[in-house]
């Protein structure tokens, strides 16, 4: 093994590399071949008969991880140990990876000096973070409109909700309106989505941070749906903190990523209390403990980290900027449009949207079918053309009954509800794509839209355990 602490992982990487330049040098922006990843070869069973490759529509959900990050962590794993904790070569070179994982994640923010950045489980664990955090009277500005892990996380706070908007425009005017309203003597925090996980929208992050400093108010950009698609910048956005899963940027689940302003994170006390989280550990005289805790991002990692899952992100940072963000965004703006034209040659299809047809947007779109239980209809998506989609209320219940126009207290679930074929359902259809798609994945999609709705299902369904199966007698 070379010396260097890196050498364990740069065989894979810069096959990786080679990979990535010369896909993007090869070929048209729009026409740039998807990035390779873990399972594009899977074959699965269709009901009516015979297998087929695997069309993966519920990037939203969790994009598969890239072929380079697999590749580079299991380039380490031989390698493997406890980070900040032993004096041996293993160790050190773990300490040594997790920490340049955390210059890495910190370069692909674009994150000011002095901000920190604090690996977590998921964006909720992140969220979840920030929230215990908040100094005293604060008070916590969020549209209903966000996913549940940006919308619950405040409990212990002042909450004020705003209604979905349906311009951007209209966003930062209910943003000035509330902010206007509020104690200007307090902190405050406002939480937005950089990209819806039901329409796909694009938000006006920088003009609703204006709007937050304006009014003496911090900000936390929610890009778990937005940093896998576009470029991020702390800095140009203005935002305080940022918030990311590793398992939505092309990396494995059970790591995520808090990133930012410092201070309020140094004055709380630490998220877990443990080791690794405290510099110093001593008993008093009276028989009870002082604790000195760690002013960095430490003081909210107690624990052996997941270091396999950090660096994984690393890795995955590094794969998506050195494939070029330009091309990426191109060509995911054709397979949107190859998804919404062939949506909308369908009358009984209507897609969902806050912001109208002409909104920017990443490769999330849900919609519904006229006649069509949701439940039913992804069912036999995946039973009989190999399509795996999302149904239900993609755990932003408030915002989906929004846009299906149903009343606020009508019962819904994350997954299907309880309703049989044909039965009328509060849920929709989400298809979702991303780096590693296909063209045929999306023409495969829209051509069983088309067939399904004006042909019908060819398999018999039933509801079990809460979902819509095949029925196989």
């Amino acid at each position: 093994m070379s010396a260097h602490p890196h050498a364990a992982a740069t065989t894979a990487a810069t096959t990786a590399e080679t990979t990535a330049e010369t896909t993007a040098e090869s070929a048209d922006a729009c026409c740039a071949a998807p990035l390779p990843v873990l399972g594009r070869d899977v074959t699965v069973p269709l009901v009516t008969g015979g297998e087929v490759t695997y069309a993966a529509l519920d990037y939203a959900a969790s994009a598969p991880a890239l072929q380079r990050v697999w590749d580079d962590v299991a380039a380490y794993a031989p390698y493997y140990g406890s980070v900040h904790r032993g004096a041996g070569y293993l160790s050190q070179l773990s300490t040594d990876l997790f920490e340049n994982s955390r210059v890495t994640v910190a370069e692909f923010l674009d994150c000011r000096p002095g901000d920190q950045v604090v690996f977590t489980r998921s964006t909720t664990d992140s969220l979840n973070l920030l929230a215990a955090t908040l100094p005293a009277g604060c008070e916590v500005f969020v549209f209903e409109t966000e996913h549940h892990a940006s919308l619950l996380p405040w409990q212990d706070a002042r909450v004020t909700y705003l209604n979905a908007p349906r311009t951007p425009e209209q966003a930062v005017a209910t943003l000035e309106r509330a902010l206007a309203d509020r104690d200007p003597h307090g902190p405050a925090l406002v939480c937005v989505t950089g990209a819806s996980n039901v329409t796909g929208e694009l938000w006006p992050v920088k003009e609703l941070a204006a709007a937050a400093h304006a009014h003496g108010a911090r900000i936390v950009l929610d890009a778990a749906q937005l940093a896998p698609h576009h470029p991020v910048s702390v800095q140009e956005l203005d935002v305080d903190w940022i918030a990311f899963s590793g398992h939505k940027l092309y990396a494995p689940f059970g790591s995520g990523v808090l990133a930012g302003r410092a201070d309020w994170l140094q004055d709380a006390e630490p998220y877990l209390a443990g080791g690794g989280a405290s510099r110093k550990v001593a008993r008093r005289a009276d028989g009870g403990v002082d604790v000195e805790w760690h002013t960095t991002a430490a003081r909210h990692e107690a624990g052996s980290p997941n270091v396999i899952g950090v660096y994984s992100i690393a890795s995955a940072c590094k794969a998506l900027t050195e494939a070029g963000f330009d091309s990426l965004v191109a060509r995911e703006r054709h397979l949107i449009a190859t998804v919404r034209e062939g949506l909308a040659e369908v009358p009984e299809v209507r897609v969902l949207s806050l912001f109208g047809d002409d909104a920017p947007r990443v490769g999330v779109i849900s919609f519904v079918v006229e006649g069509w239980n949701s439940s039913h209809f992804a069912a036999a998506l995946s039973a009989e053309y190999g399509i795996g989609v999302r149904d239900g209320l993609f755990c932003a219940h408030p915002l989906v009954r929004t846009l299906l126009g149903s009343d606020p207290g009508t019962q819904g679930e994350c997954g299907a509800p309880e309703a049989a074929p044909g039965e009328k359902s509060l849920n929709a259809i989400r298809v979702s794509f991303g780096a590693g798609t296909p063209d045929e994945h999306v023409e495969r999609f829209v051509g069983a839209v088309k067939e399904l709705v004006r042909d019908g299902a060819r398999w018999n369904y039933r509801t079990e355990d809460g979902r819509c199966v095949p029925d196989r007698g």
